[in-house]
């Protein structure tokens, strides 16, 4: 009857790592990181990169390009009475200044402003974050400029009321009043209505195939009747999507590379827990294939033995005496020639 066989505690956890590495393929596959102003669409996962149409300010030692811009996208206003200036995914390149309600700490975030009346605003700070809405893709900046308070513009509405109601003027009156009576008993305490609303930017993002790829075109929508939105809409090539891959720190070559490396730790280490339990081999003999890769390393060593004692032959020597025979045969044959030369010497002085 055979005995079952018995793993060792080491060769379990050996063997409890192969799931793991089986493992890291599927899950270099599955991650997909996202770069900032990249998104992929959720039902189609097509990819879409805005940072092409994005305005990056020039180094100070480059000379600007015909196709390089020296500003920031605009956008004309129109009936609003002034013009607009954003950027996409990065803050305007503009050099700002004493922007209505924003820290100058902030004055390098912001991605959109206007001007009016010799002041400037602020509509949005910088974001990287695209939005799908469907099938509309977005992008939303916030943080800008104070907006007008709700009472301002109720006030302004009651200007145009009809005057002709005077009860009604004089009820609201009174209600103002009461309501600047509470305010009071709150001892300075900060309401719901005092809350600072700032004004913000929402651009849509079109597709149009007609533009190059680092052109946009942009359209100013309107704005909420508080002046507190801001809605533009940009066509653009980027904003067509497309099946390419955003560049990942790994390659095709590096996911192969990966799973040779695995397959290789898998081929090792269960080679070593067989020849180890059912092998009861031990030492280097442990090695799956022992005997071969034995072979082919005792091959390989005689290829290097012989390649570097033909390029010692070829390499020059030092110049002086050549060397003697090391052998005693060799110099016992000169001895004897120098001995027959001295005889035949004597032998012709006798003569």
């Amino acid at each position: 009857m055979k005995r079952p066989l018995s793993f060792k505690p080491a060769t379990m956890r050996i063997l409890s790592l192969l799931p793991v590495l089986f493992s890291l393929p599927s899950f270099a596959a599955d991650s997909k990181p996202l770069l900032p102003c990249t998104i992929y669409q959720p039902t189609t996962n097509a990819y879409y990169d805005i940072s092409p149409i994005a305005v990056q300010p020039l180094v100070d030692h480059k000379k600007a390009h015909k196709d390089d811009r020296t500003e920031s996208w605009h956008a004309r206003g129109y009936d609003f009475g002034t013009n607009f200036t954003l950027n996409f995914c990065a803050p305007v390149i503009e050099t700002l200044e004493d922007v209505v309600g924003i820290e100058e700490k902030l004055l390098k975030n912001i991605s959109a402003f206007y001007e009016w009346k010799g002041k400037k605003y602020s509509i949005g700070q910088t974001s990287t974050e695209l939005v799908f809405r469907g099938r509309e893709l977005s992008l939303n900046y916030t943080n800008g400029s104070p907006c007008d308070s709700p009472t301002t513009h109720e006030r302004r509405k009651l200007k145009h009321s009809d005057d002709d109601d005077d009860d009604d003027d004089d009820d609201k009156k009174k209600g103002d009043e009461d309501e600047d009576d509470k305010k009071k008993s709150h001892k300075g305490k900060p309401s719901d209505d005092d809350e600072v609303r700032r004004k913000s930017t929402l651009i849509s993002l079109a597709c149009d195939q007609n533009l190059p790829l680092g052109k946009a075109h942009i359209s100013f929508i309107g704005s909420s009747p508080d002046q507190c939105t801001y809605f533009f809409r940009a066509k653009t090539m980027a904003a067509c999507g497309g099946v390419k891959e955003p560049p990942t720190g790994l390659g095709a070559g590096g996911v192969f590379f990966v799973i040779f490396l695995i397959f290789l730790a898998v081929y090792i280490l269960g080679g070593i827990a067989y020849q180890r339990t059912v092998q009861h081999q031990r030492g280097w003999r442990q090695l799956p294939n022992y005997d071969v890769w034995a072979s082919i390393f005792s091959v390989v060593r005689e290829i290097i033995i012989i390649l570097t004692s033909s390029c010692s032959r070829l390499m020059p020597r030092r110049q002086g005496y050549n060397q003697l025979p090391a052998s005693g045969r060799g110099r016992g044959s000169r001895a004897d020639d120098e001995n027959r030369l001295i005889d035949q010497l004597d032998e012709e002085w006798d003569d």
